[in-house]
């Protein structure tokens, strides 16, 4: 009996042990957990298994250690900087999706928080003092907030609601939305002090209207930022669609010329069998290949194939670069680019400073000839990239072409591949390999998943 008292005297009055335990606990097994998962649900996160790991164990460590050793309302400010900082190395994503990471757990957990605790002090009849040091108080509370959030993550699962958060975003546009998630993290910050000081003087009906306040403020900003990055994602589909109603236009004159020109390569065909003149032929239909090829590689030049706006665009833009310079482009699309595994900002800027290089490159030869091979390689796990050129520096030196200033090209910097270089030391995923022949210079970029 004596036993089944003291229990009950340590659940019902102020013990800090119990207190320490069950938040160490509640921070590593649910919070952690929730905060990575809204993380995932709402922002689409693409994560590893060590990445989520790390993140939670981190994010709890910092929580735990501010709350003991940093004297509130400190360690609220202490906790967001340090929650971005961990964000920011630990997923590698842009300042902007940080800062909204950030904030995002945080918002969800005050909205909740804001909405149930005065009106569970209320209907108990309990202090603030009572509810933070008594643990059958304390913990139902947390509890029924935690399962809360996680219905509501639940629900935007179910709905299939997210935020596809773009790294094209002009500097006014990501300005804009900086400083008002700055502005954000300092309400939920002036909140959670309200909340802590003052929570036992609020009339039910302030909290009530509180928390419709900032349900109106973080509706109209997430508002505000699904019409900025629809708004910028329609402005590429549009700028898509006109680079596809160009190449339309050039496959349909290559292909009105073509049939208009039918009758007549038939008839110079017959010529040569009749005559037998094979070396005539032979010469002759190597001709008419590269015509095809060009049409060919007009009709690979599409949306629907290149399933990307941004990636589109770049290409119809260096193809249509390398026709003016004459070069003999041969151009092969067998990769899924809703499936490529690194960033597609990244990839966009490794892309253009190769294509740049093997344009110039190859405009210097006689023998104008640009390849380009985009293919998926399942057996290994790897993306594939392949841009090859002909070229004329037959001596240049691999290693030092990567070197910050080097160039063999009038009126350039020589930070090209250099920018390469520094992307591909932040992802482990992502190898270049550079290789010279006699007759051509490559650049292969692989992705391993």
């Amino acid at each position: 009996m004596s036993v089944l008292n003291n229990i009950w005297l340590a659940l019902s009055t102020p013990n800090e042990f119990l207190i320490n335990a069950y938040s160490i606990f509640l921070e590593f097994f649910i919070e952690a957990p929730l905060s990575f998962m809204i993380l995932t649900t709402v922002l689409k996160f693409e994560t590893t298994k060590k990445q989520k790991i790390t993140y939670i164990v981190l994010i709890s460590i910092i929580s735990l250690l501010t709350s003991f050793f940093v004297p509130s309302p400190f360690n609220i400010i202490i906790n967001y900087l340090l929650y971005f900082i961990v964000i920011l190395k630990v997923f590698k994503v842009s300042f902007l999706i940080t800062f909204i990471a950030t904030i995002l757990p945080a918002i969800f957990f005050s909205l909740v928080g804001n909405l149930t605790f005065n009106p569970y002090l209320t209907l108990l009849g309990i202090t603030y003092e009572e509810a933070s040091t008594i643990i059958i108080y304390r913990l139902p509370y947390t509890l029924l907030m935690y399962l809360i959030v996680f219905l509501i993550v639940l629900a935007i699962k179910y709905f299939k609601f997210s935020i596809n958060i773009l790294n094209e975003f002009d500097k006014k546009n990501k300005s804009i939305l900086i400083t008002n998630f700055i502005f954000g993290m300092f309400t939920i910050i002036a909140q959670l002090i309200l909340t802590i000081y003052y929570i036992d003087i609020l009339p039910l009906i302030f909290t009530f209207f509180n928390f419709i306040c900032l349900l109106l403020y973080y509706s109209i900003s997430l508002y505000s930022l699904l019409k900025v990055t629809n708004l910028i994602d329609t402005t590429k589909k549009l700028e898509s669609a006109e680079e596809y109603n160009k190449t339309l236009h050039i496959l349909h004159d290559s292909v009105r010329g073509f049939k208009h020109d039918f009758d007549n390569i038939v008839t110079t065909i017959g010529g040569y069998i009749k005559t037998n003149d094979m070396d005539g032929l032979e010469k002759y239909y190597s001709q008419l290949v590269e015509d095809c090829e060009k049409v060919n590689n007009l009709y690979i030049l599409n949306p629907d194939i290149i399933n990307n706006p941004g990636i589109y665009n770049l290409l119809t833009t260096k193809y249509a670069e390398a026709e003016k310079n004459d070069i003999k482009v041969n151009l092969t699309f067998l990769l899924d680019l809703n499936h490529l595994h690194m960033k597609i900002y990244e990839f966009a800027r490794i892309l253009g400073i190769l294509l740049d290089n093997a344009i110039d490159a190859a405009s210097e030869c006689d023998e104008k000839i640009l390849n380009i091979v985009f293919r998926n390689d399942s057996n290994n796990n790897r993306n594939i990239i392949l841009i090859e050129n002909t070229f004329n520096d037959k001596n240049v030196n691999l290693d030092d072409i990567f070197k910050k200033g080097v160039t063999g090209k009038t009126n350039h910097t020589g930070l090209g591949l250099w920018e390469i270089k520094k992307i591909l030391k932040k992802n482990n995923n992502i190898n270049l390999y550079t290789t010279k022949d006699e007759q051509y210079f490559s650049q292969q970029l692989e992705i391993y998943y």
